[in-house]
């Protein structure tokens, strides 16, 4: 059937298409290099914090105590960002704070990735009682309060950065597992699976040489998601005093330190607060668009 719109009106409605997709791209631009940036600048900031802040972020002095910003009245600007309440120096603390929340998130991320994804290829392949075991070990683990579980362990075992790694590592592969289980059964339905089984190739060169090849995207895309999440925990658990033990700088602790002179030094809370925020919504935004530029069925420009 021939189109019954006038040729002006239809001239109009691709200049608004275009409009449009020109909005799309830009959006699409914004929310993919600006939290890139934000990221590359806590991993800049986490591997040469020695050069770019040398001086120890647990030292200070008692007569600059308090000290604003140095873009308010009464700052200084050797201390950019203000001093604590003990006179350290905030920025260098946010500084050395980027690579212990860094490290804590790459570590546990490595951790629960490779247990997850290994449980959840087996599950996949294996099928059968093989996946009913592990996917029933998967629900018991999802069903428990991860974030609960992990200030328990802290409380029994004490402040740290293995604890801390090892709080968060204990549950949080289930995630993983689970999805890349949905995904195993998927690609074990292929047809270069079944002529794989043909030509007598063993179960483990299929999951390693044939599924998990096919699995790395979804596998990317939730690993990206989960450095804001991880980086969040952390920082809660050092809020609690049950994280990264004191005197090593922590956007949580820092958090917690500032809580008490929000009225008078807000600047102590805020900064690390807002580092925190970033950081999280940018691991949001890179894992959203990696997941729309992998997955075919998403990519729309």
């Amino acid at each position: 059937m021939l189109s019954t719109m006038p040729i002006g009106e239809k001239v109009k409605a691709k200049k608004k298409y275009r409009g449009v997709t020109r909005v799309a791209r830009v959006i699409q631009k914004f929310a993919f290099w600006v939290p890139l940036i934000i990221m590359v600048i806590m991993i800049i900031m986490a591997i040469f914090a020695p050069l770019i802040a040398p001086h120890d972020p647990n030292l200070g002095k008692i007569t600059e105590r308090y000290l604003p910003p140095s873009f308010m009245e009464g700052g200084k600007s050797n201390h950019l960002l203000g001093t604590d309440q003990i006179g350290r120096d905030v920025l260098r603390r946010l500084i050395y704070g980027a690579r212990v929340s860094l490290s804590v998130s790459l570590f546990v991320i490595c951790i629960t990735g490779a247990i997850g994804t290994m449980l959840g290829i087996v599950a996949g392949f294996g099928g059968g009682r093989t996946d009913a075991i592990i996917m029933r070990v998967v629900d018991v683990a999802l069903s428990f309060p991860g974030l609960l579980l992990a200030m328990l362990l802290c409380v029994a075992i004490g402040p740290g950065f293995l604890t801390v790694v090892l709080a968060l590592s204990l549950l949080g592969w289930a995630g993983y597992a689970r999805m890349i289980r949905s995904e195993a059964l998927r690609i074990v339905q292929s047809d270069f699976v079944a002529q794989a089984r043909i030509t007598g190739a063993s179960g483990m060169r299929i999951m390693f040489k044939h599924i998990f090849p096919n699995v790395i995207n979804s596998l990317i895309v939730l690993m990206t998601l989960q450095v804001g999440m991880m980086i969040l925990a952390e920082a809660g658990l050092s809020y609690l005093g049950l994280g990264i033990s004191v005197p090593t700088s922590s956007w949580g602790a820092m958090v917690s330190d500032g809580r008490a002179n929000l009225d008078n030094a807000w600047w102590i809370s805020a900064f690390p607060g807002a580092c925190i925020g970033l950081v999280v919504l940018s691991g949001n935004f890179l894992g959203d668009w990696i997941r729309d530029r992998l997955d075919p069925r998403l990519r729309q420009l």
